[in-house]
């Protein structure tokens, strides 16, 4: 196998992605460079999506940000399908049992629980490679990004497939919705029910576990309310649960009827009057901003655009479609500073080379291990607080390793790296052989793991027709790059094949996406 060139390991970019300083770094380098309109309409392409298709790159350079964006917006404006995976024999197993308390009274026998935990673990990896494949290719970007987006802020850990597909499913309908109604449907959701122990919250024993999380995590933030609103907002969502078919149960008899004070207000409260009580709050609407502006804008806060953008979020009840459009619209998010200031996450990194360099792959669960390697595997976030994100994706073993997957996609080479064993990099599996051991069952894992793709290059080489020969590099340079490159004519031309047009436009692609500068967007 060929080995990386050495240009694209700088020292001088590991150090500072691995410093805090990368904003000021990213800050000086963007000041230096013309922001043409092709790269504001990229920007806006990896900020609201998945980054530009191979077929569109080329067409980047004209039309307005706001033209694109209203694109992208009637593009996510339909309901999404329900990704349905679930095995037959699963649903056959799972027929006629009506909850968990039933399962617990072994009505199933141990052969059937662990048929039935196998297949959902297997299941779950499928909804994974399904939704992959919906942020790659579907025209719904603005949606599928929003989602990816909520599945870290709601995030719940569940080895029950029926609750992931209909969590899923509840955040991917109201992704772009009204945020009332989205936290209204997660919160009533099996998967996060039982990841939160709320079906254990009974009048007399409460379990705050899920009451806390709402406030802390979902809504308003730490610091915005004390730990009696928590055990008062336990009451009241006492009796709240779900079927092991994922319906929620409304257990009248758990319930505690009294009342109850939650953040001033007094009442015989239910879970539906707490989140109601949370949603009047302008705490709510400003943890919220805050957190869509670190993730979409800049992770360094401009604490004066973030008080307009929530205001205007809690003026407009919650729409999040508009909360996101005065982001894209925005002269501002334009700015130079925002521009190749964020680290690629390791989904949107893979499913931004897929949507690039359009591509078969063979063995498409080989996915499953680059994410777990590169610290992000849908479904299994390291704790209900989601993945940190910034400069936590990156060390100096992840980041060698981002570098090289190009190369091993081209050459479907072969890497052989075993993911961190710690539970927040094993995304909190209580075994840690259980990822791997469950790949191993299926005849889907070996140590050397391989990746097997075949790129549509015809179709990848159409948007460089027309273009001189001598403008390729940087024709290339400026489709794929977010930020400037470090790499010189010459280092860049002693690294690509130039025996004929169509081997340099290949080796230089792959060239620049393995490089350092590449990981920014």
């Amino acid at each position: 196998m060929a080995r990386t060139p050495r240009f694209v390991v700088k020292v001088r970019f590991l150090s500072y992605l691995l410093k805090p300083s990368v904003h000021r770094w990213v800050q000086i380098q963007t000041q230096v460079t013309v922001i043409s309109n092709q790269l504001k309409n990229q920007h806006l392409l990896w900020r609201s999506g998945f980054g530009p298709m191979a077929e569109d790159a080329s067409g980047l350079a004209a039309g307005s940000q706001k033209s694109l964006f209203k694109a992208l917006q009637k593009a996510s404006s339909k309901t999404p399908a329900y990704l349905e995976v679930a095995d037959n024999r699963l649903k056959g197993l799972m027929m006629g049992v009506d909850d968990m308390a039933r399962m617990e009274k072994k009505e199933l026998s141990e052969e059937q629980k662990k048929q039935i935990n196998k297949q959902s673990q297997e299941d779950i990896k499928n909804l994974n490679l399904a939704w992959i494949n919906e942020m790659v290719d579907s025209d719904a970007q603005l949606r599928e990004k929003m989602s990816l987006f909520w599945h870290g802020h709601f995030a719940s850990r569940n080895l029950n497939i029926f609750y992931q597909q209909l969590l899923l499913d509840s955040i991917r309908k109201n992704a772009l919705g009204n945020f009332g109604q989205l936290l209204r449907e997660v919160s009533k959701s099996a998967a996060m029910l039982n990841f939160l122990n709320n079906n254990q919250n009974r009048k007399d024993h409460p379990n705050e576990n899920f009451a806390r999380e709402v406030m802390e995590l979902f809504t308003m933030g730490r610091g915005n309310y004390s730990e009696q609103d928590i055990k008062e907002a336990a009451r009241a969502f006492t009796g709240w649960g779900a079927n092991l078919q994922g319906e929620f149960i409304f257990r009248k008899f758990q319930h505690d009827q009294g009342k109850k004070t939650v953040l001033g207000k007094s009442g015989n409260f239910d879970g539906d009057d707490v989140l109601a009580i949370l949603l009047e709050q302008k705490q709510t609407a400003g943890f919220i901003s805050r957190k869509i502006y670190r993730y979409f804008v800049n992770e360094r806060l401009d604490e004066e655009k973030a008080d307009w953008l929530a205001d205007r979020f809690y003026q407009s009840n919650y729409d999040i479609a508009e909360l996101m459009e005065d982001i894209f619209t925005s002269n501002w998010f334009y700015d130079a500073q925002h521009i190749g200031a964020r680290i690629k996450s390791p989904v949107k990194l893979i499913t931004g080379i897929r949507r690039m360099l359009p591509m078969k792959i063979e063995n498409e669960e080989v996915q499953l291990l680059l994410q777990r390697v590169l610290g992000q595997l849908l479904f299994y976030p390291p704790n209900v607080a989601g993945w940190p994100g910034g400069t936590n994706w990156i060390d100096s073993s992840t980041l060698m390793f981002r570098l090289r997957i190009p190369q091993f996609i081209y050459q479907s080479g072969e890497f052989q790296m075993k993911p961190k064993e710690d539970d927040d990099q094993a995304m909190g599996m209580k075994q840690k052989e259980e990822f791997t051991g469950s790949l191993k069952a299926s005849g889907k894992f070996r140590p050397g793991q391989m990746i097997r793709a075949t790129i549509d290059w015809e179709t990848y080489m159409k948007k460089f027709t027309g273009i001189r020969t001598e403008n390729l590099g940087l024709s290339i340079a400026q489709i794929l790059m977010q930020v400037p490159s470090g790499i010189s004519e010459k280092t860049l031309k002693k690294y690509t094949d130039s025996r004929s047009r169509e081997s340099f436009i290949m080796t230089t692609t792959i060239q620049l996406m393995s490089s350092p500068e590449y990981q920014m967007c």
